[in-house]
């Protein structure tokens, strides 16, 4: 059974060679180290790699030999040999074998001797950057004529390594390394135990890194190895003596344009902006093209580096300008990478004096090659250079993420790895907002901004809003509203409500993007992952801050309060506070002390069900006057207020407030024209009886209730428009949405759509204004029939009263026994009884002008009803005039309601 050291390579080399030229190995000793160095250079074979090819020559050259049989065994030997894996380099073994079959007597110009066979049997280790060395096209090894070609070329070639190979590749056979001819003998420590430890294709470094005896110096005056530098002459056949620029010159100033410096021949044309070939250099179009195409690297290059050193030193940057300026100095590194793998490359060449030409051999092609990737990297990178110019923060983030939107998965990758480190910062602005309402943008990269200026009451409000620009678009509007709801809630409660409950009690706080690669696992689960961190946080963050406002700050039960005493729900507490207020209201407004008015608002809130509410909502309604004008009464500038401070003013603000009195001033008019109304029935009721002794009066009775009746209908109707259709059915939509809001947002949003709902719909807003103007009209008419009424019925009733006066003393002087009255009396009353009857018609028409202007008005008010865009207001105007009395007066109103609804759509 075989040792190990038997199966190693190097003793299966050496029996290969006794084999081979059938002597000893004390014979084959020099053979033996020439094939060892050979096997273990870097040479590669120009023929194709091809397995099965190389067996259809072996066969083909069996059967040529008509040995049928043997190439019959040969096909099935090499069907068992493929399917056993204990060999990897089948094609060298066949390469081997067919090399082995030929004749080594024919021409050099064919690869049939044995160097050339072990020129071509192993590829070198793989290395980062692919290359392989060349191989000469022909290493015969003429064994008869050894020592002489090793003495011709030892006083001019190197005596080892592969610059020897490499320089006779081009002017003929391979001298023979001098330390192997016969007769030479030099000190070799250890070489036998070096190559029994070495393996495949490491045999000859090793051996040459441990036997610096077989490393023979060169020639006295003459370099060891051939410069890449060399000016190359002219191909035969070429006119002309002239000497051109080298490819590899060529190569040494492109590896340095890859890097942004000029070289040689290679320069920076500033005026075009482009790397050129100096016109000067003699170089064919061809390699001209080609510097040209590989000189877009170095442009490319400069203007990364252009924007990276500029950016770098800019602190007002931001963290994701540093970090995107980070991304690019990484991408540069690796281009970098590969620059210095060439440049060691190029310089190895240069030390093994390996010349172009040879298929190993550093050459603008291969540069093409294996510069296609970092060209199209370094292409993106220029591209999202010029995109992300003037941006910073979550703009610059989105412009990076407008780069992955691309169907070329090399670039989507790229630009995703560049992304995750542009977007780190934003999500740590953000992880830190969300989970502790800490907001520390220095340069204003993150999407939340933040104004210290704005003071606490203000803070929902005002004090954080929204960046437009600076949200990413990886990140949806709904999803940074949220982001902005999140920290603004936890500051809220945490400066307004003065609750400071750690955020980790309120939020159940997950794995943060800590890392750049967090942040690309985060990217791969946009929708689910990202979402459901920030839909957890919004809903927890907001469900605690509705408790608080609920529980602790009673924000229902102010809604409520809200409702019954503003909006007048409190029917019982309004009519009992008009009872007492009428004596003091009817004063003129100069003349009104609001410690009085709040004493009687105290007095109605003790004798009603108000004094059922809670002492936290009763000691926040107040009395308020309005600003004074000339002639006001009381009437007109009293006013109830609620004061609201602390979180809850976060929801009834200033402005809501004074939407609140606005519409309080209404109702509160309106309660009073239907106040108004109840005293002139009651007046017509009680005042009917007394006058019935009276019949001429009948007439200005009569017309007094006809139009009163006309304006109780009216008021009615408008109370029930205003009480049900307004107030009660807002109030309901208000009141399902507060009970199902997910934040405080939804609250204020939904108070505010009740606000404007009632302002447009009690016809406060702008839009409405000559539907206001004819309303309060309507109101000034109920005022003057009041006013005109109790005239009339002061002048009757004092009439009434000098009648009575008179029959009482007429009584009384007959039951003295005198005449009842004089003459002089009678004349005298009946006198004054004529004067009274000739002033009931100017009553009478009193009321007519009265009638008509009221009739006018609310035709006029009916009209611009029918015109309303307010389907409600439309049918208002239906029940305004249900008996189509004022339609037959009005032509406008004989109207169809289809050819209304038609008017009202192009109005």
């Amino acid at each position: 059974m075989a040792t190990p050291d038997q199966k190693s390579p190097n003793v299966l080399l050496q029996n290969l060679c006794c084999r081979i030229l059938g002597k000893s190995e004390a014979d084959v000793a020099q053979q033996f180290q020439y094939a060892v160095r050979v096997i273990g250079s870097n040479f590669a074979p120009t023929v194709e790699r091809d397995e099965f090819l190389v067996a259809e020559k072996i066969k083909k050259e069996l059967i040529r030999q008509r040995r049928e049989a043997d190439a019959a065994l040969f096909s099935e030997l090499h069907r068992k040999l493929h399917s056993q894996g204990v060999l990897k380099n089948k094609w060298s073994i066949l390469y081997l074998l067919l090399s082995l079959s030929e004749d080594p007597r024919k021409q050099p110009n064919k690869v049939c001797s044995y160097a050339a066979l072990f020129a071509q049997a192993l590829p070198r280790d793989a290395h980062s950057t692919p290359y392989y060395y060349a191989r000469p096209q022909t290493l015969p090894l003429n064994y008869q004529d050894r020592s002489t070609q090793s003495a011709q070329s030892s006083g001019s070639m190197g005596s080892s390594g592969i610059s020897s190979i490499s320089m006779y590749a081009l002017n003929g056979p391979t001298p023979t390394p001098q330390s192997l001819l016969p007769g030479q003998s030099h000190p070799t420590p250890g070489v036998g135990d070096c190559l029994r430890q070495q393996l495949g294709s490491r045999l000859a470094w090793t051996l040459t890194a441990n036997q610096p005896s077989l490393q023979t110096t060169t020639s006295k005056g003459i370099p060891g190895t051939v410069s890449r530098n060399i000016t190359r002459p002219r191909r035969e056949g070429d006119t002309g003596g002239a000497v051109e620029v080298t490819e590899a010159a060529l190569i040494r100033d492109i590896l340095y344009v890859f890097q942004g410096i000029d070289g040689r021949n290679i320069k920076m044309d500033n005026t075009e902006n482009c790397y050129k070939v100096e016109g000067k250099a003699n170089l064919n179009k061809s390699l001209r093209d080609t510097a040209a195409r590989l000189s877009e690297l170095g442009w490319l290059h400069n203007k990364i580096r252009k924007y990276t050193d500029q950016r770098s030193l800019d602190r007002s940057f931001g963290l994701v300008g540093q970090s995107f300026c980070a991304a690019l100095h990484q991408e540069l590194k690796e281009y970098y990478r590969l620059l210095s793998v060439l440049h060691s490359q190029l310089q190895l060449e240069d030390d093994q004096g390996v010349n172009l030409g040879l298929e190993s051999s550093l050459t603008l092609r291969r540069l093409l090659v294996w510069t296609y990737d970092p060209k199209i990297r370094l292409k993106t990178l220029a591209a999202l250079v010029d995109h992300c110019q003037g941006r910073k923060g979550g703009e610059l983030a989105s412009a990076v993420h407008a780069y992955t939107k691309t169907g070329d998965p090399y670039m989507r990758s790229l630009v995703q790895h560049i992304l995750s480190l542009v977007s780190h910062p934003v999500l740590s602005f953000l992880y830190r907002w969300i989970y502790d309402g800490e907001l520390e943008d220095t340069y204003h990269e993150f999407f939340v901004a933040s104004d210290p200026t704005v003071k606490t009451d203000r803070l929902w409000h005002d004090k954080y809003t929204l960046r437009k620009s600076m949200i990413p678009s990886f990140i949806t509007m709904d999803q940074s509203k949220k982001v902005l709801l999140i920290g603004k809630s936890i500051n809220f409660l945490h400066q307004v409500c003065h609750d400071q409950t750690p955020t980790t009690k309120m939020i159940a706080v997950t794995k943060s993007a800590e890392s750049p690669q967090d942040a690309a696992d985060l990217f791969t689960d946009l929708e689910n992952a990202f979402q459901g961190k920030i839909d957890a946080a919004y809903f927890e963050t907001s469900k605690y801050l509705l408790d608080v406002f609920n529980k602790k700050y009673s924000l229902l039960d102010h809604m409520q309060a809200m409702r019954r005493y503003l909006l007048l729900g409190q029917g019982d507490f309004i009519r009992h506070l008009m009872d007492l207020l009428k004596p003091e209201l009817v004063r003129p407004a100069t003349t009104l002390y609001q410690h009085n008015l709040t004493g009687i608002l105290e007095t109605a809130v003790r004798a009603t069900n108000a004094q059922f509410d809670s002492p936290e909502i009763l000691k926040r309604l107040d009395v308020r006057l309005l600003e004074v004008s000339p002639g006001d009464t009381g009437w007109d500038v009293f006013s109830l207020d609620y004061h609201v401070d602390g979180p809850i003013a976060t929801v009834f603000t200033r402005e809501c407030m004074s939407h609140y009195l606005r519409v309080f001033n209404f109702l509160w008019r309106a309660k009073r024209m239907e106040y108004i109304l109840t005293d002139i029935r009651k007046g017509h009721m009680c005042n009917a009886k007394l006058l019935r002794n009276m019949p001429e009066f009948s007439g200005v009775l009569h017309h007094c209730h006809i139009l009163a009746s006309e304006m109780v209908h009216f008021i009615h109707q408008m109370q029930y428009y205003i009480t049900f259709e307004v107030l009660e059915c807002s109030w309901d939509e208000l009141w399902n949405k507060v009970q199902q809001a997910r934040d405080l947002d939804h609250i204020i949003a939904a108070h505010e759509v009740f606000l404007d709902t009632i302002i447009s719909r009690c016809l406060l807003d702008a839009d409405s204004r000559a539907l206001l103007n004819q309303l309060r009209a309507v109101f000034d008419q109920i005022i003057e029939l009041q006013n005109t009424q109790d005239a009339i019925y002061r002048a009757a009733l004092e009439e009434l009263q000098r009648r009575l006066q008179f029959e009482e003393k007429k009584k009384q002087r007959e039951i003295e026994g005198q005449w009842g009255v004089t003459a002089a009396e009678e004349e005298e009353e009946n006198k004054r009884i004529q004067e009274f009857q000739e002033s009931i018609p100017k009553m009478c028409s009193q009321l007519r002008i009265l009638t008509h202007f009221y009739q006018g008005i609310v035709q006029q008010f009916l009209v611009l009803l029918t015109t309303s865009p307010d389907e409600s207001l439309r049918f208002l105007s239906f029940r305004l005039d249900f008996n189509e009395h004022y339609k037959a007066r009005e032509p406008r109103l004989r109207v169809s309601l289809g050819t209304r609804g038609r008017r009202s759509s192009h109005t």
